[in-house]
């Protein structure tokens, strides 16, 4: 596990008659870092969720227009199958030309 390296946890400064020092806990120092990551994180998200929502447009269909030959089957290339033998009604079509994989 890799820690971060918080050797002296001190800020030093000049004074009016002496260097200040400031001291400071490990807990409180790796907490003030995390806090400052995930608000550096959520800024950033939000920038760019800006930048997304402008670059892109919704897809939306147009029902108008009739689908793709490639989205449904003809029927001759079907054939319906029984899928309970007490009842001959109830079928499924599959289709009849499969491509190998």
């Amino acid at each position: 596990m890799a820690i971060p390296n918080y050797t002296y946890l001190k800020l030093k400064m000049p004074g009016p008659n002496n260097v200040i020092t400031m001291r400071s806990a490990f807990s409180h120092a790796f907490m003030c870092d995390r806090e400052q990551f995930e608000l550096a994180t959520a800024v950033i998200n939000s920038t760019e969720l800006l930048q997304l929502g402008e670059s892109s447009t919704p897809a939306v269909p147009d029902y108008s227009k009739p689908t793709s030959s490639t989205a449904f089957q003809p029927l001759e290339k079907t054939k319906a199958v029984g899928i309970d033998p007490t009842n001959p009604t109830k079928t499924v079509r599959i289709g009849t030309q499969l491509r190998a994989k």
